[in-house]
């Protein structure tokens, strides 16, 4: 048995030397893997929605359920599965939620009608909830200080593998039927147990639930030169939702959550009608699809600057740069009058947006001490979901009332906008010790 050495640290600071190693890169793949199941899952029905009019014989309201009910049901799962990640663990939360999720899409895929469909995506929304909600948390309180901010943008790029992925698969099992492509996400869920071979539970939650000798093995494993050190903890209750409204953490609870709804109606009210709005402007079906995955291609490399760039200037600046950047892009996309001009403003939009969204995953994970981060985590996202759910609606709306390309598209970027004002009073992490 080691000996434990005589000093007394807090637990962060036992990440402070920590070099990232292989078993960082097994660990980053099991949860990129994991990130790039939640994209696909929230858009592989999007691109083969059509096949589900004529299989259920609805129209497109109906259509507009089934694929609002996975996000439906996820609002109140991430508000249970983050606290139950911050009393009962990162590593169970992960496992279970992401099996549960496989088994109900497999049932959904032989719903025999709609109210059944309808109701078990709601269920794997709930199951799904739990990975969603605590794969960036659990990320981060792996990494080195050093590295975290670069990996952890890294891990965000698994958002538009899922994207091509699903438009993949609308590609080349969309003619076998909606069903297929359910059944593929079905199969995913068996990557819980690639998650709880090769991840570790977290050091910080071990270290706050007082299983030191446990921790201590973990961060050896992770090759901490801190590893024999008894650890300190911030002291705050475990996974109480309320706290994140007391002291200081209720100024930055209310912004983050804020930001967190119109960051993402912005994203989600434009991905969800792209098809719609590109043959507005002329484009064929396939021709938006073709548009939609070259769009998410050029995501890639704005994650990758955006990585690159946090570590040396720190997440506010970049962020805030980048969602500015994000706003041009999309005022150069609402006011294209030529096909060439969509691409390009398109291709800056979402360059800087999805670079922005990057940083915004880790950052967003960064403001709480280790006993709510989970909460807070499963809160921000909460606040995403019901943005989610709402957008599409919106600005099916604003499509209905003949509002028109640009208009729509500028009512989109005012959310951006938005996002950029938010972010200001915000305190910058970059470098920071996780508590």
């Amino acid at each position: 048995m080691t000996a434990v050495d005589s000093r007394t640290i807090p637990i962060g600071a036992a990440f402070d030397r920590m070099p990232f190693t292989r078993r960082h890169v097994l660990i980053a793949l099991a949860l990129f893997i994991a990130f790039v199941i939640e994209s696909w899952e929230q858009l592989a029905l999007v691109y083969v929605s059509g096949d589900l009019g004529p299989a259920f014989g609805i129209d497109e309201a109906g259509v507009g359920v089934v694929l609002s009910a996975v996000a439906f049901g996820m609002i109140p799962g991430v508000l249970v599965w983050g606290p139950v990640a911050d009393r009962a663990g990162r590593k169970p939360v992960a496992f279970w939620s992401l099996l549960a999720y496989g088994v109900i899409a497999l049932a959904s895929a032989f719903a025999p009608n709609l109210v059944v469909l309808v109701a078990l995506r709601v269920a794997f929304g709930l199951a799904l909830a739990g990975v969603y909600t605590i794969t960036f948390p659990y990320f981060l309180e792996l990494l080195p200080t050093r590295s975290r901010g670069r990996a952890a943008v890294y891990l965000s790029i698994g958002w538009p593998i899922g994207m091509l992925a699903a438009i993949g698969a609308s590609t080349t099992l969309g003619g076998l039927g909606w069903h297929v492509v359910v059944i593929a996400s079905a199969a995913a869920g068996l990557w819980a147990f690639a998650i709880r071979a090769w991840v570790p539970e977290s050091p910080y939650w071990l270290a706050a639930r007082g299983r030191q000798e446990e921790a201590r093995a973990v961060l050896r494993a992770l090759n901490s030169p801190d590893a024999e050190a008894t650890f300190t903890v911030a002291s705050e209750r475990v996974g109480r939702p309320l706290d994140l409204f007391r002291g200081g953490l209720a100024r930055i609870t209310v912004v983050m959550l804020l930001l967190n709804f119109v960051f993402n109606w912005g994203y989600w009210g434009l991905q969800t009608w792209l098809p719609t709005l590109l043959q507005q402007k002329g484009l064929t079906l396939s021709a938006s699809l073709g548009f939609a995955a070259l769009s998410a291609l050029m995501m890639i490399p704005g994650y990758v600057s955006a990585s690159l760039l946090t570590g040396r200037f720190g997440r506010k600046k970049v962020f805030l740069v980048y969602v500015v950047a994000a706003v041009l892009g999309g005022l150069w996309f609402a006011t294209a009058t030529s096909t060439t001009g969509l691409y390009l403003g398109n291709f800056v939009l979402s360059f800087f947006s999805l670079g922005a969204w990057g940083v915004w995953n880790t950052w967003n994970g960064e403001f709480y001490p280790t006993a709510l981060r989970g909460t807070g985590y499963s809160w921000a996202t909460a606040a995403q979901l019901v943005a989610t759910t709402v957008a599409p609606s919106a600005v099916g709306a604003l499509l209905a009332h003949a509002t028109g390309f640009t208009a729509t598209m500028l009512v989109i970027n005012a959310f951006m906008v938005a996002t950029a004002l938010l972010a200001v009073p915000l305190p910058e992490t970059e470098g920071r010790e996780l508590e």
